[in-house]
């Protein structure tokens, strides 16, 4: 399944619903499945039972696990059987199915509960060998904490940061968790992932490499801008996370291009560390890390304002965004 956030207009405003992708349609999954319940049971009680075992908030239904999902499915045939007879409403008359362009996409979770970041490709790490690892790297996967408020998704504009004068893109991609969990062993943790998307990393360099030569720290503020995620969660069984070719371009132009195999860290293990005497919830967010020469930094290539950056996932989709306006210069002075 393709599952998506996204936001459609109503009389009284906007209202955020999850959906999932079907034909270039989106199908309103709560509402598709209340459609289903009132169908087969009658109105009384639909709406309630459909909140409580297909919520329209993604954290809500991931934690629904097995469950959900199962009804998600259950939804996107009952939705596919029946669309033929014509559009069918919900029980008040509510849209259920939605053309492409009528649903703004927001990222898949549109608030992760945490965002971690991994170093998963030596390539990227290494600058293709020319800069020697220490030892630690290939003893433990590394990450750092981003911040889940700075999430946006796509078709969003990607803020430039007054602070900065290189900002860079990052192609990667990365999964979200599906169930809690702490001490996973590794043999276990696929169980554990609830579906992947495309991440980009966005990265003011200067201030990045500051902070973190200057204060062995971080990375921190070179990061908190803006992390872009989407276009949907593609669950495990529609993707191979061991080979897929991924490709960033800028205004259409190929900039970077790998396969996601070329990782030295597996998401077995990944999840296995991330969760030693830590728990791991329903919406928690873990990046790829960038795959090497990935970014602009490592092929001394840099975007500007106005810059339409796609990344591009088998099996996922494209993450396409437009970069904004450079605002004046800021500088800290203390």
């Amino acid at each position: 399944m393709k599952l998506v956030t996204f936001v459609v207009p109503t009389p009284v405003g906007q209202i955020q619903r999850i959906g999932a992708v079907h034909q270039n349609k989106v199908i309103d999954l709560n509402m598709g499945y209340t459609h289903y319940l009132a169908s087969k049971h009658g109105s009384s009680g639909a709406y309630e039972l459909a909140a409580a075992t297909l919520p329209p908030d993604m954290i809500a239904f991931l934690k629904r696990g097995e469950e959900g999902k199962d009804r998600a499915k259950l939804t996107i045939d009952y939705m596919a059987k029946y669309q033929a007879r014509g559009n069918l409403l919900g029980p008040r008359g509510e849209k259920i199915v939605y053309e492409m362009t009528e649903a703004k996409l927001k990222a898949p979770v549109p608030r992760p509960n945490s965002l971690r970041d991994y170093l998963s490709f030596e390539g990227h790490s290494s600058f293709s060998g020319r800069r020697q690892l220490d030892k630690g790297w290939y003893e433990m996967p590394v990450c750092y904490k981003g911040n889940p408020d700075t999430v946006i998704g796509p078709d969003e504009i990607i803020p430039w940061p007054a602070f900065t004068d290189l900002l860079d893109y990052e192609l990667e991609y990365g999964i979200y968790i599906g169930k809690e969990g702490k001490n996973i062993l590794r043999e276990q943790a696929e169980d554990f992932i609830a579906g992947y998307t495309i991440f980009n990393d966005v990265s003011a360099r200067d201030i990045q490499l500051k902070e973190m030569v200057a204060g062995g720290l971080g990375p921190a503020k070179g990061k908190d801008t803006c992390s872009v995620m989407g276009p949907c969660l593609v669950t495990p069984d529609e993707v191979n996370p061991k080979n897929l070719q991924m490709v960033a371009r800028i205004n259409g132009e190929v900039w970077s291009e790998n396969n996601s195999g070329t990782a030295y860290w597996s998401w077995s293990q990944i999840i296995e560390f991330a969760s030693m005497e830590e728990t791991l919830y329903p919406g928690d967010f873990l990046g790829s890390g960038t795959v090497e020469r990935g970014c602009g930094m490592e092929l001394d290539r840099w975007i500007k304002p106005g810059d339409v950056i796609e990344l591009e996932v088998e099996g996922i989709g494209i993450l396409k965004n437009r970069v904004g306006e450079k605002p004046p210069k800021r500088k800290f002075a203390r």
